[in-house]
């Protein structure tokens, strides 16, 4: 095993996507991270289908029934799953035993769920002083919404982004990925990460109360900011920039683009290379000051302009000059993308419900002593339940036996 975080271990208690999503960046960096999931039906996303691994043909070695879902695959790479009845008073003796091997634990339950199994954190910090312990909840551990459950779908709504998102005249759009989920993840990794340096200097662990709509609240950022500073709400603008123009997509004559114009320079290179240079002289364009406040008169002009060539003439074109445009890619695309596949931003990794390797998203981070590394795909349902009682408990096999023959694990 390699990685920054080699020799950290943590039990996730996590499903969907906000810990998972955060777990698993935890195993890229070299964490062992033991999924714990209900004995016979395991984390929901595992049922988030189709599309199917191998089309939803029966997984040997596991306890599924089916297929994993391309959902589950997304966020549960480098983990062993373990299958635990932790509502049984042997499961949490064992998953208190578990927890106290655990540098890190994160859990996504409802508020007070994992107390009332003895596993919450002030049941567990007198006995695991070290211990990081990190929620994830919609909307906290305080607060009058803490004890309601919280969805991306929701936060979305909730937080503002949905508000800002979607053409001005039309309704409310959210976001194409659970975006809510996701972020409130990195959040969590970030946190995670402090905690466990706080805790290698002084030896004490904390609780990490990470919730969905906080994080959404934080980044709004320059969106929110604009409210909190100018009092006015902030508008909705489609595919357009607030405060910067022009910088939205437009058609060419055989589909889309967009133009990212950054700075007035770009902008007077734009012009010159558009044969407009007369838009860059306007005082009403000349400054992307100027160019907001009279975005309605200008951005008409520029569509008539870009409407007139094809997108190669543009995107090669301003390349050239430095001013960013791009092509509006599909996701099939994306992966097709020179850059991306020179990034290594798909990899495959062979899977036991596969017959071919299984084609997963890679990590965006780069680290130049210690890279990520892709050790075991997304598990089976219980692949690693007896290895893992093993490994971190040194239970001997008789005793794992009589724990499967009272359906604990």
């Amino acid at each position: 095993m390699t990685g920054p975080l080699t020799g950290i271990r943590v039990l996730d208690m996590t499903r969907v996507l906000a810990g998972p999503s955060a777990t698993q960046v935890l195993g890229d960096l070299g964490a062992d991270v033991v999924k714990v999931e209900r004995p016979g039906q395991g984390d929901d996303t595992r049922r988030w289908g189709p599309p199917w691994l191998d089309d939803g043909e029966a997984s040997a070695g596991g306890e599924g029934a089916g297929g994993e879902s391309a959902y589950f695959l997304s966020a549960n790479r480098n983990k062993r799953s373990l299958t635990l009845d932790f509502t049984s008073a042997e499961g949490q003796a064992l998953a208190r035993r578990l927890a106290g091997r655990a540098d890190v634990l994160v859990e996504n339950y409802k508020v007070g769920t994992l107390a009332r199994y003895g596993l919450g954190w002030d049941q567990l910090r007198a006995d695991h002083p070290g211990l990081v312990y990190c929620s994830i909840t919609g909307f906290g551990q305080t607060g009058p919404y803490a004890p309601r459950a919280g969805y991306d779908f929701l936060v979305q709504a909730m937080g503002g982004i949905m508000s800002l998102t979607g053409e001005p005249e039309g309704e409310p759009q959210k976001i194409g990925v659970g975006i809510a989920d996701l972020m409130t993840g990195m959040y969590a990794l970030v946190a995670i990460l402090a905690a466990l340096r706080h805790r290698d200097l002084t030896g004490v662990g904390q609780h990490v109360d990470m919730a969905l709509l906080d994080t959404q609240v934080a980044w709004l950022s320059y969106a929110g900011q604009y409210y909190l500073t100018s009092g006015e709400v902030t508008p909705r603008t489609g595919n357009a920039h607030p405060t910067i123009v022009p910088y939205e997509a437009f058609a060419a004559s055989d589909g889309h683009v967009i133009l990212a114009v950054g700075n007035d320079a770009q902008y007077r290179r734009f012009c010159g290379f558009a044969g407009r240079p007369d838009l860059a002289d306007d005082p009403r364009f000349a400054t992307n000051e100027a160019r907001v406040r009279n975005r309605g008169v200008l951005v008409p002009i520029l569509r008539e302009v870009i409407a007139g060539h094809p997108r190669r003439h543009w995107i090669e074109g301003l390349e050239k000059l430095h001013v960013p445009c791009s092509p509006i890619n599909r996701v099939d695309q994306v992966f097709a993308d020179p850059q991306v596949r020179a990034r290594g931003m798909e990899i495959g990794m062979p899977h036991p419900g596969a017959s071919d390797p299984v084609r997963l998203i890679g990590s965006p981070m780069k680290l130049s002593e210690t890279p990520v590394s892709y050790r075991a795909p997304p598990p089976l349902l219980g692949q690693h339940t007896d290895e893992v009682l093993r490994d971190w408990l040194e239970l001997p096999d008789a005793e794992i036996g009589r724990l499967r023959a009272l359906r604990v694990v």
